[in-house]
């Protein structure tokens, strides 16, 4: 999905976001939920935006992804306790895909649709790299990444208040 067919399904998204976060060990609350989705309505206007959606054969939201190249601006590396080295935050809005989220609703996990989701939307990038942040307390979160490629390469706060997660780095190329 591009930008504007994932705001026409920002419906099935925040059900899906919903569901998934406010379990532990995110504890995410519904003021929480709503700042994701103020974030999500700009992020979907980016030109590059790249969502997937999953659903049951009657159409019941079960998972979904989404992210966007990251640009030269951008805040992501300075969320680092640790600085990385100049090359490695090098930015210029192709290099680097930004995972923002992936998740699967509780009743379809073990499948393998997370990780049809994350192929499906990494398909539609020409980025080098995916980087991500993950909740070191998310396991299976985190074993899956592991499983596919990625590696840690630091631990960021995304936002105020907020656990520390661990920031991860998988290279496409």
């Amino acid at each position: 999905m591009d930008g504007r067919a994932a705001a026409e399904a920002e419906d099935a998204f925040r059900l899906i976001y919903a569901e998934v976060f406010v379990q532990p060990p995110y504890n995410e609350t519904e003021r929480d939920v709503s700042a994701t989705f103020r974030r999500f309505r700009s992020q979907t206007r980016k030109a590059a935006f790249l969502a997937a959606l999953a659903h049951t054969e009657d159409g019941e939201p079960v998972g979904m992804a989404y992210g966007y190249p990251l640009t030269a601006n951008t805040g992501w590396w300075d969320q680092l306790t640790e600085p990385v080295p100049e090359g490695m935050r090098r930015e210029d809005g192709h290099r680097t895909f930004g995972l923002m989220e992936l998740a699967v609703r509780g009743p379809w996990r073990g499948q393998g649709i997370a990780r049809r989701l994350h192929e499906t939307v990494l398909e539609g990038t020409d980025a080098e790299r995916v980087l991500l942040n993950v909740h070191p307390d998310s396991k299976a979160a985190s074993a899956a990444y592991r499983s596919w490629g990625y590696r840690k390469i630091g631990e960021a706060r995304p936002w105020d208040d907020a656990d520390l997660h661990d920031v991860m780095l998988l290279d496409l190329r």
